[in-house]
């Protein structure tokens, strides 16, 4: 699993433009356990979840949670005026191209 939670500000810069700053953060969380029926890709190696429970079963492995932040990171997008978007840009339809993404089975 993984989230970026921000903020975006906009300002008036000396001249009146806007001046645009992203701040964000990353976190990632995950319970790595060993499912019967999972198996990950690496490279072109196959892990099957399977194998990894085996292995926790005779005492050389074991399941654990991760989790993780990124620091507090800005991004500062500067001024942005009316040439930012290209005259004719349809922008976004409201729709995504690709409604599974991020779903993942077994969750």
């Amino acid at each position: 699993m993984r989230n970026v939670s921000g903020n975006v500000s906009v300002v008036p810069d000396a001249d009146g433009q806007p001046k645009i700053t992203v701040d964000y953060q990353v976190n990632v969380w995950d319970r790595y356990n060993w499912d019967a029926g999972k198996e990950t890709p690496i490279g072109p190696v196959t892990i099957k979840d399977t194998d990894m429970a085996r292995l926790h079963t005779v005492g050389l492995a074991q399941e654990f949670d991760m989790q993780g932040s990124s620091s507090a990171k800005q991004h500062d997008l500067g001024g942005v005026g009316a040439q930012a978007v290209p005259a004719g840009d349809p922008g976004r339809d409201g729709t995504r191209k690709d409604p599974a993404r991020g779903e993942e089975e077994n969750r």
